[in-house]
């Protein structure tokens, strides 16, 4: 096993409820948004690469949310609105440096 998934793996081990395990999993795929950093971004090449960062987290959440359909809490389903909305202003963020847009100025670290 991957060692960066090792700890998330843990947690959810931990975790007393499906709801639980869910919300952990989420956390953890905030946690990883939490440092990317669209302001750094300089070149097409490190555009790609956050953008397929913010795709792949994307995935992960709608996965989470598939698995744990039948343990959709509210806080689940809030938890994974909240990122899939920060996945989605940062994209449109990003394709502001594609367009020549000044949007990298004014903006920070993805925040969960």
């Amino acid at each position: 096993m991957f060692s960066a998934f090792g700890s998330i793996d843990y947690q959810s081990i931990r975790a007393s409820t499906p709801a639980e395990t869910a919300i952990k999993r989420l956390n953890g795929i905030g946690e990883v948004l939490s440092g990317l950093d669209v302001s750094a971004i300089r070149t097409e090449g490190e555009m790609a690469h956050a953008l397929l960062a913010l795709d792949t987290a994307d995935k992960c959440i709608r996965v989470i949310l598939t698995e744990f359909r039948a343990e959709h809490s509210t806080e689940v389903v809030r938890k994974a609105k909240s990122l899939i909305g920060l996945i989605e202003q940062a994209r449109d963020e990003i394709s502001g440096y594609g367009d020549g847009g000044n949007t990298l100025g004014r903006t920070r670290a993805v925040s969960a």
